[in-house]
């Protein structure tokens, strides 16, 4: 990354702002779950806030990606049997 000029980004304690795609995210975490939600276990909030993030990222169109999914789930074929492999039925 040196090479091309490229430089970490700093930001200051206390100033979440500065990262406007991580207080979108935070923001709408919390009114589209959280605010529905009372949680007293970490247990029982870990499996709905992973439901949420997975739709939020693979399921849910985002503007600026042209209203598609920002992460859309891949499908992997599984892997080609080689012939060999393969018995033949008696």
């Amino acid at each position: 990354m040196a090479s091309v000029g490229a430089k970490t980004a700093y930001l200051e304690p206390g100033r979440p702002w500065e990262n406007g795609s991580c207080e979108s995210f935070d923001g709408k975490l919390r009114d589209e779950l959280l605010n529905g939600e009372i949680f007293y276990k970490f247990k029982k909030a870990h499996i709905p806030i992973e439901n949420w993030r997975r739709h939020y990222n693979t399921v849910r169109p985002t503007r600026g990606w042209g209203y598609q999914p920002s992460a859309p789930e891949a499908l992997v074929w599984p892997a080609a049997i080689p012939l060999a492999q393969i018995q033949s039925p008696r």
